[in-house]
């Protein structure tokens, strides 16, 4: 495959709003050794991308600065000693960076062969979330059939994301939206039950529905005063795993709950990663998640598409929080 020596990509100029996001010519990215070029077909728009754009979320030190952190598309070129792949393979990836753009490198561990069942566009919507998800609820928090699990912001990329999985292996699923509309969005998702935050306090919700019990495992990306009524809201051995703080990431609490009750507080950040920690998540992506996806088990719902010179309105589109499911950018 010729490749040429320029592309088109976001580049963010200047720390602002949407509008900071402009289209213009870079350079095509080499893939360095254990690593493989991508052509782009489709890009996710993800809450951290926002964070980028805004200043508050600088790329990791070596990697690309352009936005973007999930892909699919077509293997462009091999680094060298990357053998998985071949030029030509469809794949979905979790980049670190340079997602927003017509050519991405990244480790090959990172990849994912990308079924005929699942198209671009969907595949594009997996790799971030689904990530995020697994690593996070399952390997960190350690959610088992048959136990309670709550997740925030249940409409949105993350939020579908672990309502479909926490209910496909057997968790009664409990989560929190800002609207009816979307309570009912949820619960068509899985979600056993749907709480309006703007109109109910999610802790009393939890005590009530679990007759004081509590849940087993909480997943929250909102912080600041949630992260008291988290505590409150788990159950003895509960686990409270936090990946994001979009209130605030401090909070006044009662450690007395949590030596009481034998809570475990985690979290973690998926960017920072080494590409052997990405590797061994996405390998359990592929093993006990993809299949479900394609036999329909799983859905990726996309609220919307968007052509890359249209960045911008994707990004106020999530920023409105007005959307159900992924948001993409269509590239290729």
């Amino acid at each position: 495959m010729n490749l040429p020596t320029s592309m088109k990509a976001i580049v963010i100029a200047g720390s602002g709003g949407p509008e900071v996001l402009q289209l213009t010519d870079v350079p095509v990215p080499q893939p360095k050794a254990g690593e493989v070029l991508i052509k782009v077909a489709a890009a996710g728009v993800n809450r951290p991308d926002v964070l980028q754009r805004q200043g508050n979320y600088p790329a990791p030190k070596g990697h690309s600065e352009l936005p973007g952190l999930e892909v699919s598309g077509v293997i462009a070129a091999l680094g060298e000693n990357a053998r998985d792949l071949a030029v030509g393979d469809a794949v979905m990836a979790l980049v670190p960076g340079g997602g927003y753009a017509e050519y991405v490198a990244v480790s090959e561990l990172s990849c994912i062969k990308k079924p005929d069942a699942i198209s671009f566009i969907e595949a594009a919507a997996i790799p971030e979330t689904f990530f995020t998800v697994w690593h996070n609820v399952f390997d960190r928090g350690h959610l088992k059939g048959g136990e309670e699990f709550l997740v925030h912001g249940g409409t949105g990329g993350i939020g579908v994301t672990a309502i479909q999985l926490a209910k496909a292996f057997g968790a009664t699923v409990f989560t929190t939206v800002g609207s009816d509309e979307k309570c009912a969005a949820a619960r068509a998702l899985g979600a056993d039950v749907a709480i309006n935050y703007r109109t109910a306090d999610f802790a009393q919700v939890i005590k009530s529905e679990t007759a004081g019990k509590g849940v087993d495992v909480i997943l929250d990306m909102v912080g600041g005063d949630y992260i008291e009524k988290n505590i409150r809201s788990l159950g003895d051995d509960g686990r409270l795993v936090n990946i994001a703080f979009q209130k605030g990431s401090t909070a006044t609490v009662d450690f007395i709950r949590v030596m009481l009750k034998r809570l475990t507080l985690t979290g973690s950040t998926l960017r920072i990663r080494s590409p052997e920690v990405k590797g061994d998540i996405a390998r359990s992506i592929e093993e006990h998640v993809i299949p479900r996806i394609v036999a329909g088990e799983i859905k990726v719902p996309i609220d919307g598409t968007y052509p890359l010179a249209q960045a911008a309105e994707a990004h106020a589109r999530m920023e409105s929080s007005a959307h159900i499911g992924k948001i993409v950018l269509t590239v290729a």
